[in-house]
C-alpha cells in the first residue's frame, strides 16, 4: 500500500515507532470528513491532508467573507464570495495532489446527514453552533461513527473523542443544547486568529491518533484556557 513516492513524502511521519509503515498504511486508508471549513475546519483539514489521509471529505455551504481571512487560513483575499470548499480543495490539492479530496457544497440536515457520513469513518467536527452540533453527533451515533469534537469562545476552547469503539457521546456530557439565544458566539464575542489554529490542530492531532490506535482522550473532555496557559480534563 505505501509505495516510493508515499515513503519520500512521509518518511519523517513513518521514522516514529508509533507510525512506521503499518501506521501510514491506516493513515492512507483513512476516510475522514471535516465539518466545517472555518476557522477550525482549515487547520483541520489541512493538516490531515498534509499528513496523507487517503479521503479527505469538507462540508461547507458558505461563501468567504472578508473577516474570515485573519483565520481561516486555506484563503486569500482575491477568494472573497468564492465557495468555501471549491477554494479549500484547490488550495488542499497544492498541499497533496496524491489524496482524494470530495466535497459537499450544502448545509448538514435531518434529510441529508446520514447520506453524507455514511461514507466517512472518522467525523471531525468544526461546526460554529449546537444545533448543528447534536445534529452531528446524534447521527454518529445512530450511524456509529466515531466523532473527534472540539469548539471555541474566546480564549478558551474544548477537546473531546466521542462515539469511539464504545465510549460515551455528546449528550453524555451536555444531555440537551442550550437555548441558541442565550450562547455567546464569535462573531459578537470575537476570536484571536491564533487560537483557531491552535485548536484545529489538536483536533487533526487528535484524529491521527485515533486512526493509528494510539492513546487518545476517552470519555474525556480538554478543557483549554489559552489566556492563561491552564489545562485540565473532565472525566464523564
Amino acid at each position: 500500500m505505501i509505495n516510493t513516492s508515499d515513503f519520500l513524502r512521509y518518511n519523517r511521519q513513518m521514522a516514529m515507532e508509533e507510525v512506521g509503515i503499518l501506521g501510514q498504511t491506516k493513515i492512507k486508508q483513512a476516510r475522514v470528513l471535516v465539518i466545517g471549513a472555518g476557522g477550525l475546519g482549515c487547520p483541520v483539514a489541512l493538516y490531515l491532508a498534509a499528513s496523507g489521509v487517503g479521503t479527505l471529505g469538507i462540508v461547507d455551504f458558505d461563501t468567504i467573507e472578508i473577516h474570515n481571512l485573519h483565520r481561516q487560513i486555506l484563503y486569500h483575499e482575491k477568494d472573497v464570495n468564492r465557495y468555501k470548499t471549491t477554494v479549500a480543495t484547490e488550495r488542499l490539492k497544492t498541499v497533496n495532489p496524491h489524496i482524494t479530496i470530495r466535497t459537499h457544497n450544502e448545509k448538514l440536515t435531518a434529510e441529508n446527514i446520514a447520506s453524507i457520513l455514511i461514507n466517512y469513518d472518522y467525523i471531525v467536527d468544526g461546526s460554529d453552533n449546537f444545533s448543528t452540533r447534536y445534529l452531528v453527533n446524534d447521527s454518529c451515533v445512530h450511524l456509529s461513527k466515531t466523532l473527534i469534537y472540539g469548539s471555541i469562545l474566546g480564549f478558551e476552547g474544548q477537546l473531546a473523542v466521542f462515539n469511539h469503539q464504545g465510549s460515551k457521546d455528546l449528550r453524555a456530557l451536555f444531555p440537551a443544547a442550550p437555548d441558541p439565544k442565550l450562547v455567546p458566539n464569535c462573531s459578537l464575542n470575537g476570536v484571536l486568529g491564533t487560537f483557531t489554529g491552535i485548536i484545529g490542530t489538536m483536533m487533526a492531532h487528535e484524529t491521527l491518533k485515533v486512526i493509528l490506535d494510539l492513546p487518545h482522550l476517552n470519555n474525556e473532555l480538554l478543557l483549554i484556557d489559552t489566556k492563561n496557559w491552564i489545562w485540565s480534563k473532565l472525566r464523564f
